[in-house]
């Protein structure tokens, strides 16, 4: 029975002393958690929008875009980030577009899980840069094995169609709704 008590209170005193660690390592490391993505999101404005000097966040619950200007404040359009499934997990990503939101400027992948050697060739420059310049009406598109033929195609990545698919639903997505809430005089 001793040895059961002394047992009980060792690993007691080490939970207790661990999770007060776990705790502090927590409260020290989300200010920079945040900070480093405030960072990155920042980052990735520009990338999607290179003109831009400036922007502003739309504050609009349940959106995050930004509307974004010149030098001399003149608007360009948005960079807008949204997010939804992929093949293995969440894909979050930045898409840069135009004033009427008619026209994709960029698109940067902020965050994804996907398969690596295949899902994550969506971060590549070769699949990214098939979205510059892209239309985004009536909406975007993919076709898969055979060269795009409309201005609101995106060839699949051969291999990772699920995941090619995946970013292609989430522009679509995010680019209706920024759409409504520009009918609604809201953006």
């Amino acid at each position: 029975m001793n040895n059961v008590v002394k047992m009980i209170l060792t690993l007691s005193i080490i939970g207790v002393v661990s999770g007060g660690l776990l705790s502090r390592i927590d409260n020290w490391a989300d200010p920079l958690i945040a900070a480093n993505q405030k960072a990155q999101t920042e980052e990735a404005i520009f990338k999607v929008q290179p003109e831009a000097q400036n922007y502003e966040p739309v504050n609009i619950a349940g959106i995050e875009a930004y509307k974004v200007s010149d030098a001399s404040n003149n608007p360009l359009g948005y960079s807008l980030v949204y997010s939804g499934n992929g093949f293995q997990g969440k894909i979050r990503l930045m898409i840069g577009l135009t004033s009427d939101l008619e026209k994709i400027t960029a698109l940067e992948i902020l965050e994804q899980v996907e398969t690596p050697g295949l899902g994550t060739k969506v971060t590549e420059d070769p699949f990214r840069n098939q979205f510059k310049g892209l239309e985004t009406l009536p909406q975007i598109n993919w076709v898969k094995g055979i060269n795009p033929s409309h201005p609101n195609e995106i060839q699949a990545i051969t291999g990772a169609t699920i995941s090619s698919k995946a970013v292609v639903a989430i522009m679509n997505v995010g680019i209706l709704k920024m759409r409504k809430l520009q009918k609604e005089g809201k953006i």
